[in-house]
């Protein structure tokens, strides 16, 4: 059971190394961009690919569907970033239980965006974690982990694309221990536990007074999805990745400092902008947007 694209890698590694399928459970195909055609999800694709049969509910908690998974008899259920919370009857048929991947080192940021938020809040460290499910929100008992740093440079996506094949790699040796009667389950403690909602468009809105850093991990942690954004003249100005310059503040936070590159001021520190999207317009580098916007120093954006 898997939508994004980060469980892809997970639906093929279990394929590759003999395991059965009965089949995959995605969302429904979803209405995308301005032509608003449905597509259908990463995992959907790589299912089809590898010729396997796709169950697509609209509420997993369907009796129909429920009674479909149940007559596939499965041994185990793989769930990997699925996107619909699963109820105690689905929880409860596969014989050997639910097993998730979560993309962090639990009980941290727990919830629908742990990728995005262990950069927003700046941590240095995070991961991919393997649990047997139970009805709680990341809840389970942790089976397996596996770490990886952060880096200045990392964006949501990238670190994504990271854990997603770790996040492979751990479900089968996760399975490897099951089928052995190996696998320790520790339970997780829950005074550690963050949490990491879904991010919201407005959690991509960049606050020049917060410190470079921290609008760094905004822009990094809010691409691919929904973006961090701020207002120029009016218009806004998607930010997709940065860099950050140390040191006190040099001018009024938002304002800018060089055009070339293209820096702005934070409430301590400032900002080069490396990759920008003016409205209606493609990306393209904070000094080609500096000169063909002709940005001037001292300009103030909010």
């Amino acid at each position: 059971m898997g939508t994004a694209a980060f469980a892809a890698p997970s639906l093929r590694a279990l394929v590759e190394t003999g395991h059965t399928v009965a089949a995959v459970v995605t969302q429904p195909d979803r209405p995308h961009g301005r032509g608003l055609r449905r597509q259908v999800s990463p995992v959907k694709a790589a299912a089809l690919d590898l010729g396997l049969p796709v169950l697509q509910p609209e509420k997993a908690s369907d009796p129909l569907f429920v009674a479909e998974l149940a007559a596939l008899q499965p041994e185990v259920i793989v769930v990997v970033a699925y996107g619909q919370i699963l109820k105690p009857a689905v929880l409860d048929l596969p014989d050997r239980g639910c097993i998730n991947v979560h993309g962090s080192l639990l009980p941290e940021f727990r919830g629908a965006g742990p990728i995005q938020w262990a950069i927003l809040r700046g941590a240095v460290e995070t991961g991919v974690t393997t649990m047997f499910m139970d009805p709680g929100m990341d809840t389970g008992d942790v089976l397996l982990s596996a770490s990886t740093p952060i880096h200045p440079d990392d964006t949501a996506g990238t670190l994504s694309d990271r854990l997603a094949p770790m996040g492979a790699a751990l479900l089968l040796e996760t399975l490897a221990r099951l089928e052995q009667g190996t696998l320790v389950r520790r339970p997780q403690d829950a005074s550690r536990a963050t949490y990491a909602p879904l991010l919201k468009k407005e959690d991509g809105a960049i606050r020049w007074g917060q410190t470079a850093v921290e609008i760094r991990n905004r822009v990094h942690g809010c691409n691919p999805s929904p973006g961090a954004y701020t207002s120029r003249l009016g218009q806004t100005v998607k930010v997709w990745r940065c860099r950050t310059e140390e040191g006190d503040a040099v001018a009024p936070p938002g304002s800018v400092v060089r055009v070339s590159p293209l820096v702005v001021a934070a409430g301590q520190g400032s900002v080069e902008l490396l990759e920008v999207q003016p409205e209606s317009r493609g990306r393209m580098t904070g000094s080609a947007f500096a000169t063909g916007y002709r940005i001037q120093p001292g300009e103030s954006w909010i």
